[in-house]
């Protein structure tokens, strides 16, 4: 037991797990950047976004893009993980040691943290002088929720009046499967006769991309269609809002885990051995083969 711990923990500071970790930091401040700053944006733009559907389909497309770059630049270096969720999801089905599972959450929460501390202390200028220059034009109830959502520079993930708590973790349980059973299936090497290359995997990075902004476009109004407890971590840390935090972690978890165990044990209930030549620490054929 304590070998077997010491070799986990030998491994987890290798210096490919190092990467990998960098990676995941990397790929997902990137994503929580522009998931967050397409919000900030389209808020500065359109004061009543909850009436303005332009606003739901730029942040569903930024948020559709901003995945897919995410997952593509990390793919074989880490996995391209960008979710604690998905890092969950594998480590259920045993594709990941769980210390270097705990590495990872870590890596993604801090880059969320930090994504969102770039867009509150570098655009807080300007979300200051939109709250000074309200247009005069708008109607005054406009107005009234143009000036108390500026308070708050970094928008949370929230879920909508009319929904509980747990309906909320409902929908996001929902959309994560969705997601992290894309992922699964996008990066399973038997989808393309395992031989993967750099089109293979920017063609899985689309879909897992596609997935995700198809589900901001269908749940985004209800619940923020966040499916990724770093997406809603980062925000609540910076603006010190953690109302109903608990949605954006259970809901997510539980869906990550029903996913790898439908494909893992359903879809796909027996996975190839990979060949000796295939085998690279952290690609996306081998954290899910």
């Amino acid at each position: 037991m304590a070998s077997n711990l010491r070799a986990h923990m030998k491994h987890c500071f290798s210096a490919a797990s190092l990467r990998s970790y960098l990676a995941e930091f990397v790929s997902t401040f990137l994503f929580v950047f522009v998931a967050v700053g397409s919000a900030m944006s389209a808020r500065m733009l359109t004061p009543d976004v909850t009436s303005d559907a332009s606003s739901l389909v730029a942040t569903a497309v930024a948020q559709s893009f901003g995945l897919f770059a995410a997952v593509f630049i990390a793919a074989d270096v880490s996995g391209g993980h960008v979710n604690p969720a998905v890092t969950f999801a594998l480590a259920i089905g045993g594709h990941i040691a769980v210390p270097s599972a705990i590495f990872y959450w870590s890596c993604q929460l801090l880059g969320s943290t930090f994504a969102c501390l770039v867009l509150h202390y570098f655009s807080a200028g300007q979300v200051l002088l939109y709250y000074i220059n309200i247009p005069a034009k708008l109607p005054s109830n406009q107005v009234h929720i143009a000036r108390n959502v500026m308070f708050q520079a970094v928008p949370t993930t929230r879920i909508a009046v009319e929904m509980t708590g747990f309906g909320a973790a409902i929908v996001e349980g929902v959309m994560t499967f969705m997601l992290v059973y894309a992922v699964h299936v996008a990066a399973d090497p038997r989808a393309c006769g395992r031989s993967r290359g750099l089109a293979t995997t920017a063609m899985g990075s689309l879909v897992v991309g596609l997935v995700a902004g198809a589900c901001v476009l269908a749940a985004g109004s209800l619940t923020g269609a966040s499916m990724n407890p770093a997406r809603s971590f980062g925000p609540a840390v910076v603006s010190g809002d953690f109302k109903n935090q608990a949605v954006y972690w259970v809901g997510p978890m539980i869906g990550a885990a029903v996913a790898a165990l439908v494909h893992q044990n359903l879809v796909f209930p027996s996975a190839p051995e990979p060949l000796p030549h295939e085998v690279r620490h952290g690609s996306v054929e081998t954290v899910v083969a």
